[in-house]
């Protein structure tokens, strides 16, 4: 780990493109807004100058970095319209978190996580801190525990700040398969099949460190709690997703109401029933352009699944998967 992004696999050392150190303050600012959000940077010591190390990589849609300051500092006031979730991973030193009524601190090897988006956070960093942070869209989290686990766990878990892994934890092997997969020697990043592999790998292993570090459980959870009535027009509306069934069909369907059909989603799945649908019909016609012949067209496919705004699709598309259609068929074709 103490060479993440630094060397690949093979211990060549990786050549990024770009600035990956600076003692400017401005340049460093604008680093962290792209990488992680806005948020306000305070020096421990009063005109301290940054000795900045900032390399970057990406996994799909979650960002992985090599950071440190340089000094010791103080961040807070991080921007939540920015829907962003930091999983702050220490290499060497030490950092201080926010935690609730108090603080944690994290040493090397130890990680936290904390989803901006939904809950206040500050931290201190001592002068000899390294990171190697994760920072991954609130959606994409929230769209991986739904394909996983079967439901969108609520605020008991995504305001939650917690410490979990530490020296010789899963976590931290993985991270450390990560940072070595991802870059090339060159500072190129490797294919996008593995890319999103590691993604989701990455996504599904911090819900279940998250939720253990919280005291939750995501397999005996809201899944399970769900009366009959929603788990009845979860299999309706999955079987019946091509035809895109009317929720008020499939609540009379279960015997309920459309109302309480809502409810029960949002309450048990924490989305709605027409939200529900719109994923299976994405993971529908995502599982025909990997399957189907290679004459039928996208468009073609996507008007057999009854989707006709194909810009909307698209974008759609890339927000769930990290692709678009086009490129999940080329992969088909090659």
């Amino acid at each position: 780990m103490e060479d993440a992004l630094v060397r690949d696999a093979e211990g060549r050392r990786i050549h990024h493109g770009g600035a990956t150190r600076s003692m400017d303050w401005d340049e460093v600012e604008a680093f962290c807004q792209t990488v992680y959000m806005p948020y306000q940077v305070r020096p421990l010591v009063r005109h301290a100058h940054p000795d900045a190390t900032m390399i970057s990589a990406r996994a799909g849609r979650v960002t992985m970095t090599r950071f440190s300051y340089g000094t010791g500092i103080h961040l807070d006031r991080f921007d939540p319209e920015a829907g962003n979730i930091l999983v702050l991973n220490t290499l060497k030193g030490a950092l201080d978190h926010q935690t609730d009524g108090g603080s944690v601190p994290t040493g090397a090897g130890e990680s936290f996580v904390v989803d901006c988006s939904r809950t206040d956070y500050w931290l201190e960093g001592d002068p000899d801190h390294m990171q190697l942070n994760l920072t991954i869209p609130h959606q994409v989290m929230a769209d991986t525990a739904e394909r996983w686990y079967g439901f969108v766990p609520d605020d008991d878990l995504w305001t939650r700040r917690v410490k979990f892994g530490g020296p010789g934890s899963a976590w931290l092997s993985l991270l450390d398969y990560a940072a070595r997969t991802l870059v090339r020697a060159d500072g190129g990043s490797h294919e996008t099949a593995m890319a999103r592999h590691i993604e989701e790998i990455l996504c599904v292993e911090l819900l279940r460190q998250w939720a253990g570090a919280a005291g939750l459980s995501l397999e005996t959870g809201a899944r399970c709690a769900a009366p009959g009535y929603v788990r009845r027009a979860e299999e309706i509306l999955t079987a019946e997703a091509r035809e895109a069934p009317s929720i008020g069909d499939v609540a009379a369907r279960v015997g309920v109401t459309a109302r309480t059909l809502s409810g029960g989603f949002r309450k048990f799945r924490g989305l709605s029933p027409r939200g529900f649908l719109a994923a299976r019909r994405l993971e529908g016609f995502r599982q025909d352009l990997e399957t189907l012949p290679e004459e039928m067209t996208v468009t073609a496919i996507a008007s057999a699944w009854g989707f006709s705004n194909f810009g909307a699709l698209a974008g759609r598309y890339r927000a769930r998967f990290g692709e678009t259609p086009s490129q999940t068929r080329r992969r088909k074709s090659g």
